[in-house]
């Protein structure tokens, strides 16, 4: 029998609308319609690590002898299409248009209140 491999696909980073820092709502999943900050993006997974959202328990051993063992809670990461940017002026949710400014620069923008985001 011959032995399949996997070819390993080329990592092609995904280009997202949503930065560090920008606010966000769950839409989906069980942290639904909660808001926080972007701490990080992982452009490369499609995902991203919000603030406060889908936070994972981990139990650390002591590595050391003498020292104790600790609960630690992080946030764990989720796919980027599960949230939305939120306009915490008018309490929204919505997509983000990225168009061309006046003097040629690209500037994004909420679609529903047309609010700039840069």
């Amino acid at each position: 029998m011959i032995n399949q491999t996997k070819k390993n696909k080329p990592i092609q980073r995904i280009k997202m609308r949503i930065r560090k820092g920008d606010t966000v709502q769950v839409i989906s999943g069980k942290d639904k319609g909660k808001t926080g900050e972007v701490l990080k993006t992982l452009p490369n997974d499609n995902r991203l690590i919000v603030q406060g959202i889908n936070l994972r328990t981990k139990h650390i051993k002591p590595s050391q002898e003498g020292e104790t063992g600790r609960i630690v809670t992080e946030e764990a990461s989720l796919h980027s299409s599960n949230v939305m940017i939120y306009s915490s002026k008018k309490k929204v949710v919505s997509r983000v248009e990225i168009f061309l400014d006046k003097d040629g620069t690209k500037k994004r923008r909420l679609k529903k209140t047309g609010e700039l985001l840069d």
